[in-house]
C-alpha cells in the first residue's frame, strides 16, 4: 500500500512538533541519571553550547537551588535532592536564559519492592526460578516508567541479555558446567566411591563425617567458588552414606566458603578487599599498605569467626536446632536425605543410575581434583604475572593481578579431560559411555545455571533502582563514633541481603564509611575503631550473602551439595543469625564501646560452645 505525499509530510510535521523543545533549547541538554527515588540525591548529565563555558549556572527543583560555575560544555552536577514523590522540572537559569526538563521522582520504598518480592515469593512457593524472574520483572517495571508490558520485554533483552553478556558471569557458568562433567564422569568411572571407600576407614561416623568436610572446606582458602563446588561435589557420596542430611552438608559448604576466603591472608577475596583502601586511603594522603592494613583488620572479621566456631562445635558436639535439627532427624531416624516433595538445585539423578556403584581407585576422582586445583592455582600465578605491569613480583601483587576466572575455567577443563583419560585408557568406560557421563554431568548443572543468571540479574536490577543509596540514605544519620563498627555490619547485612551480593556490598560501602571513620580516628588507621569499622563492612557483607536466597554463593552450595535451596537457606538462617548476633553485640558494639579485647573474645567463644551445649539437641 502506498503512502500519499501529504501524509508522509504530516508524519514529518509532528515529529517536528515533537522535537521542538529540544531546538527551541540551543542545544543545552539536561539528562538526569538513572531512575530517582524520593529523598535520595541524585545526579544530571549537562551538555551547554561552548559560548556559556565561564558563566555561572544555576540549578532549582522545588526548594532545592545551587548555582555552579560552568569550566565545561559537558559537566555533571551531583547531590540533587529530589525532594517527595511526584512529577518535577528540572530548571537551569543561565544568564536569564532559562531551560528545563521534566522529570519522574517514585516513592524511595518501591527500590525495595523487587528483591523483597523476589525473596518472599521464593520462601512462599518454593520455586527459585519463578520467584527471581519476578523479581526482576517488578523492577524492570519500575525502572521503565511503570509499563509492565516493556518491563517484561527489557527484563529479558536488556537485563537477562547483559547477565549473560558480563565476561564474568560467563566464565562462572562455564566453569560449573565443566566442572559438572567432571563430576559426571568421576562418578560413574567409580572413583568417586573408591573416595567414599577410603575415607570411610576413618572418618566412619556422622561426627567424623561432618568435621573431615569442614577442614577440607578450610583447607580450599583461595577461593568461594572452587571451594563451594569442590567440596560440595566430592563429600556429598560421603555424606549421604553416613546419613548426613543434603542441608546440613550445604551448610558446611556454604560457611566454609565465603567466610574462609574472606577471613584468608592469600586468596581472591583477600586481594580485592584490601584494594578498595585505595582511594580513600590516597584522598586522605594516608601511606599505608592496604595490604597490612586488611591482615590487622582479619582479628575484627567476627562474623567469618564466629560462624566457623559455630560450624565445628556443632559438628563436635552432635547438636543442633532450628530447621536443622528436624533435617538431620529426617536424615538419621527417618532415612531420607532430602524432604520429601524437595526440588534440589543439582540434578543427581545420574548418580542413581547402574554405574559408579563399584568402587575403583580412588585416584580415579582423586587426580582430576587435584588436577583443578593445581591448574587453577598455576593459572593464577601465570595471569597474575603477565598482568603485572611493572609491579613488585610478590605474592600479593601476583594473586592481585590474576584472572581467577579464566583459572578456573581451565582448571575445571583440565580436570574433565584428565577424567576422560582414566576411564577410558584403562577401560573402565568406553569412550562413548564416557562422554555420555560427562555430558549428564553438565545436564545436572542447568538448573543451577539458570538460578545463577536470574540471580545476577535481580542484582544488577537492584543497582539501577539504588536499592543501597535508599537504604543509606534513610539510615546514614544514625552513624556516630560509638556505633559506627556495628551500624557498618549492619549496613552491609542489610544491602548484600537485598542484593545477594556480598563483593558488590563492599563496593558500595568502604568508599562511603571508610573516610567518616578516617574522620572520627583522626586517621589512626592502626585504631580498633578503624579495623573494626572496615573489617564489619567485609563481615556483613558475608552474612547478608549467606542469609539471602538470591545469593550466588548460597545458589552454588545448593547445587554442590544436591539441597533444595530454600530448605538450605532455611536451616542455615539460625546459625547464620547465632554468628551474626554475637558479631554484633559481643564484637563490634564493645569495640566501639572501648571494651574489647583478646580476653573478651576468648569469653565470646566460650559462650557460643555453652550456647550449643544448652540449645542443641541430638538426634542420635
Amino acid at each position: 500500500m502506498k503512502y500519499p505525499k501529504q501524509s508522509i509530510f504530516i508524519i514529518y510535521f509532528l515529529i517536528l512538533i515533537l522535537n521542538l523543545k529540544s531546538y527551541s533549547q540551543d542545544n543545552v541538554l539536561i539528562n538526569p541519571s538513572g531512575v530517582i527515588l524520593s529523598g535520595i540525591p541524585f545526579s544530571v548529565k549537562i551538555h551547554i553550547p561552548e559560548n556559556y563555558i565561564g558563566q555561572n549556572v544555576n540549578i532549582s527543583i522545588e526548594d532545592y537551588n545551587k548555582s555552579y560555575s560552568i569550566q565545561n560544555s559537558d559537566f555533571k552536577i551531583d547531590d540533587i535532592n529530589p525532594g517527595k514523590s511526584g512529577k518535577k522540572e528540572i530548571l537551569l537559569n543561565i544568564n536569564g536564559k532559562k531551560y528545563s526538563q521534566n522529570i519522574k521522582v517514585i516513592p524511595g520504598w518501591l527500590a525495595l519492592l523487587p528483591p523483597l518480592a523476589a525473596i518472599i515469593l521464593a520462601l512462599v512457593t518454593r520455586e527459585m526460578i519463578l520467584s527471581l524472574f519476578f523479581g526482576v520483572i517488578c523492577g524492570s517495571t519500575i525502572l521503565y516508567n511503570f509499563n509492565p508490558i516493556k518491563g517484561f520485554f527489557k527484563a529479558l533483552d536488556t537485563y537477562v541479555v547483559n547477565s549473560l553478556a558480563n565476561p564474568g558471569h560467563a566464565s562462572i557458568i562455564v566453569f560449573s558446567l565443566l566442572f559438572g562433567g567432571m563430576i559426571g564422569l568421576i562418578s560413574k568411572n567409580g572413583g568417586m566411591m573408591g573416595i567414599v571407600k577410603i575415607v570411610s576407614k576413618y572418618a566412619n561416623s556422622r561426627r567424623r563425617g561432618q568435621l573431615a568436610t569442614s577442614i577440607l572446606g578450610c583447607l580450599i582458602f583461595f577461593d568461594d567458588y572452587s571451594n563451594t563446588l569442590l567440596v560440595g561435589n566430592t563429600m556429598r557420596p560421603f555424606t549421604d552414606k553416613l546419613k548426613i542430611s543434603r542441608e546440613k552438608l550445604s551448610y558446611i559448604v556454604d560457611s566454609t566458603a565465603a567466610p574462609v576466603a574472606n577471613l584468608a591472608p592469600i586468596s581472591t577475596w583477600a586481594v580485592f578487599q584490601m584494594s578498595l583502601l585505595n582511594v580513600p586511603f590516597a584522598e586522605a594522603g594516608i601511606t599505608n599498605s592496604p595490604y597490612v592494613i586488611f591482615l590487622k583488620s582479619i582479628p575484627y572479621s567476627f562474623y567469618g569467626i564466629f560462624s566457623l566456631w559455630l560450624l565445628f562445635w556443632l559438628g563436635i558436639l552432635k547438636r543442633d536446632y532450628g530447621y536443622m535439627y528436624h533435617a538431620e532427624y529426617r536424615a538419621v531416624r527417618e532415612n531420607k536425605l532430602i524432604r520429601d516433595g524437595a526440588a534440589p538445585l543439582m540434578d543427581d539423578s545420574f548418580s542413581n543410575q547402574d554405574f559408579g556403584q563399584t568402587p575403583t581407585h580412588w585416584l580415579n576422582a582423586m587426580l582430576p581434583i587435584l588436577a583443578v586445583i593445581l591448574t587453577t592455582i598455576i593459572g593464577l600465578y601465570i595471569t597474575g604475572v603477565s598482568n603485572l605491569d611493572g609491579s613488585t613480583k610478590s605474592l600479593q601483587n601476583i594473586i592481585g593481578n590474576s584472572d581467577s576466572y579464566s583459572a578456573l575455567m581451565w582448571g575445571a577443563a583440565t580436570g574433565g579431560f584428565l577424567a576422560l583419560l582414566l576411564s577410558v585408557f584403562q577401560r573402565i568406560l568406553s569412550l562413548k559411555d564416557a562422554m555420555n557421563a560427562w555430558l549428564s554431568g553438565i545436564k545436572s548443572m542447568v538448573l543451577a545455571a539458570l538460578v545463577l543468571i536470574l540471580a545476577w540479574t535481580l542484582s544488577a536490577v537492584c543497582e539501577d533502582l539504588k536499592v543501597a543509596e535508599y537504604i543509606i540514605g534513610h539510615a546514614g544519620h544514625l552513624i556516630n563514633p560509638v556505633i559506627l563498627p556495628i551500624i557498618s555490619f549492619l549496613f552491609a547485612a542489610l544491602i548484600s541481603f537485598a542484593t545477594g551480593t556480598s563483593w558488590g556490598t563492599m563496593s558500595i560501602l568502604v568508599p562511603l564509611i571508610i573516610p567518616l571513620a578516617l574522620k572520627i580516628t583522626g586517621n589512626n588507621v592502626d585504631s580498633q575503631i578503624f579495623l573494626a569499622s572496615f573489617a564489619a563492612i567485609l563481615s556483613g557483607a558475608t552474612f547478608g550473602d549467606h542469609c539471602s536466597p538470591i545469593s550466588d554463593t548460597t545458589i552454588l552450595s545448593s547445587m554442590a551439595s544436591g539441597s533444595d535451596h530454600i530448605d538450605h537457606v532455611k536451616t542455615q538462617f539460625p546459625y547464620a543469625v547465632t554468628a551474626g548476633i554475637a558479631a554484633m553485640f559481643f564484637g563490634y558494639l564493645f569495640v566501639g564501646l572501648g571494651f574489647y579485647n583478646i580476653w573478651m573474645m576468648g569469653l565470646i567463644l566460650l559462650l557460643i560452645i555453652i550456647f550449643v551445649m544448652f540449645v542443641g539437641k541430638k538426634v542420635e
